[in-house]
């Protein structure tokens, strides 16, 4: 038997481990498990250059508790290794990074991959284990070997029994870590970090239903199989030629096992230079609701799960897709400011900004029409890239779709195209007119689409950020929200109608309109108007309201106006026969009524008009049809 002191150049390595990686104790069986599917990995590619004489055979790794003995134990059919391999490997090498993972390490050492990157991922196991033992024998003709220590830095080597190749790591738990003996505890951190690894994971067996016999001689018993917790080929590891849409969505089911609705569509990523990435990502059904959970797209790295924050790798507007990640290319094992700052990181994502733009733009040009029927369902992420990333914005032009209040889909372009001839005003600027509710503002629209306009539905919570960019970039495009103004302000042209009233009359009217409406609220104004046009119009200044949304959205530096109060404009219609009436009309309180009851019901069309204002409308109008 040989002991010994382990090669490290701090006294005790494993109390620090315990310290710095406590938050993440967990990720000790991620790390055993990866180390086992390594040596395995590794010994099939021994064999298949010649340069191991053994049968690969059919390798499964073995995680199993015992309980009685408070024990958790890894079992490989891989390389394994040779007393002097336990020596080189286990007792050198783990430590020769020790006191610059402390020196540089220190502050970041919760990122989940920090261990690995030093050569500790066997060491992990002390977070959990007063005890380690590692029983192994190589693929070589060697004796086996059994190494043990108690989590400080003497450990005992001698050699094993052992006959079949392999390594057996045992873990005796510590007090402070038996949640990790719980049948429950390993299953649920074996599908979350080897749900997709390559070799096959078994945890203790499972019952299924098998027939015997033949015609009416058949018969079904439970038998009992092993339990295979992992996929070890997932469709993300396959070329997509290899795959059908089916497939597509039956990985989707996999990894969302909760998600009941179907992905819109998906994007396959495989590219290998100048960097490794595979993976697929999945557009799900997405409402006008920006506080949208993200943290769906999950990172791998060789088929073993990393982490569901990929932020700084995918690009921010794409964290709403779902989906896998897989790249050996990610520097994962430094801090996250370092992740954010290399430049293979920026690669990786510039190149799935351009994989996205490519694929919208196929999808558009192969059938448009069912990316129009998609386009309410992806339009925010795409609305959200155009605003977050210059990249995609270039190319989103050939795909963003703007529809109509009537459901027709345009692209800018074409917009600009088919608007020109009745919407140019008379400055020569292209006015885009447009609703943001159909139902809210449909008095306006109709009467837009009397004068023959074409009126957008633009609903979405960041439109106006993005038709602020859209009129910064498009010289002679203007966007105007349709209730912003009465229909012939909203593109003038050069005929202005005539005032029935004179000069005198408007300022009397406007006087007795003003003495009933409050003035902290509405600016009254006074408009020649077709006589059949409303008598009254409530409109809000298009400015005013689109900073006020921007602001309330995070429009960052929109000088507080999400405190301003609501200001609207009062059109009143000159020509109308109610401001005729209302000027005639000699009794004040019955003048009074007239005007109140017109701006409740301007007010009404614009659901302006709630509580104590709304019941007396409502009785008012009851007391006038008597």
């Amino acid at each position: 038997m040989t002991t010994g002191k382990i090669n490290v150049s701090v006294e005790n390595i494993f109390p620090l481990i315990k310290k710095f990686l406590y938050s993440d104790h967990e990720i000790f069986l991620r790390e055993l498990v990866s180390n086992a599917t390594d040596a395995t990995l590794k010994l099939k590619h021994l064999t298949q250059i010649g340069e191991a004489s053994v049968e690969y055979g059919n390798p499964v790794i073995e995680v199993k508790i015992d309980k009685e003995n408070k024990t958790l134990h890894i079992i490989d059919q891989g390389l394994g290794m040779t007393a002097d391999e336990v020596e080189k490997y286990i007792n050198q090498v783990a430590f020769s990074g020790a006191e610059e993972f402390l020196d540089k390490y220190k502050d970041s050492a919760k990122d989940t991959g920090i261990i690995g990157h030093f050569g500790l991922g066997f060491y992990s196991a002390f977070m959990v284990a007063k005890k380690v033992e590692i029983i192994t024998k190589s693929y070589k003709d060697e004796p086996a070997a059994h190494w043990v220590c108690d989590g400080s830095p003497e450990f005992t080597l001698e050699p094993s029994d052992k006959t079949d190749r392999g390594t057996e790591i045992i873990l005796h738990i510590a007090d402070d870590s038996e949640e990790f003996l719980e049948d429950h505890r390993i299953s649920s951190l074996l599908t979350k970090y080897n749900k997709f690894m390559p070799v096959p994971i078994k945890f203790g067996t499972k019952t299924e239903q098998k027939a015997f016999g033949v015609g009416e001689e058949e018969k079904m018993e439970e038998i009992q199989v092993d339990n295979i917790i992992n996929n070890t080929n997932p469709a993300w590891t396959k070329q997509p030629t290899e795959l059908k849409d089916e497939d597509y969505e039956s990985f989707y089911r996999e990894l969302y096992p909760m998600q009941f609705e179907d992905p819109l569509f998906n994007i396959h990523l495989n590219v290998d230079y100048p960097f490794n990435l595979t993976g697929i990502l999945y557009f799900p059904k997405l409402s006008r609701d920006l506080q949208i959970q993200k943290d769906k797209i999950q990172l791998y790295q060789n088929q073993v799960f990393v982490t569901d924050n990929v932020e700084g790798i995918v690009p921010e507007f794409l964290t709403m897709l779902r989906g896998v990640i897989d790249s050996p290319d990610i520097p994962l094992n430094v801090s996250r400011s370092y992740l954010q700052a290399d430049g293979n990181v920026k690669k990786i994502s510039n190149y799935i900004t351009r994989k996205v733009s490519d694929k919208l733009k196929s999808l558009f040009n192969e059938n448009r029409e069912d990316f129009e029927k998609k386009w309410n369902d992806i339009k925010i992420v795409l609305e959200y890239g155009m605003l977050s990333e210059p990249k995609f914005y270039e190319k989103a032009g050939a795909f963003t779709l703007y529809p109509t209040v009537d459901d027709k889909f345009y692209t800018l372009e074409e917009l600009k195209e088919k608007f020109k001839d009745n919407q140019t005003d008379k400055d020569g600027k292209l006015v885009v007119l447009y609703a943001q509710d159909k139902e809210a503002q449909h008095g306006y629209i109709e009467s837009a689409k009397a004068k023959g306009y074409e009126v957008l539905l633009l609903d979405s919570p960041i439109i106006s950020h993005l038709i602020q960019k859209l009129e910064s970039d498009n010289e002679n495009l203007q966007f105007v929200r349709v209730d912003s103004d009465h229909i012939d302000k909203l593109i003038q042209k050069d005929e202005t109608a005539i005032s029935k009233l004179s000069d005198e009359e408007q300022e009397k009217l406007k006087t007795a309109i003003q003495e009933v409406v409050p003035s902290t609220n509405y600016n009254v104004q006074l408009e020649a108007m077709d006589s059949d046009s409303a008598p009254f119009l409530i409109t809000q200044p298009e400015f005013m309201r689109r900073m006020k949304e921007m602001s309330a959205s995070g429009g960052g530096g929109m000088f507080g106006m999400g405190n301003f109060p609501e200001m609207y404009n009062l059109v009143v219609n000159s020509n109308s026969e109610l401001a005729s009436n209302i000027l005639a009309e000699q009794d004040a309180e019955v003048r009074t009524g007239l005007v109140r009851q017109a701006l409740d019901l301007a007010k009404l069309s614009q659901n302006l008009l709630k509580g104590e204002e709304l019941t007396a409308f409502v009785k008012r109008s009851f007391q006038l049809i008597k």
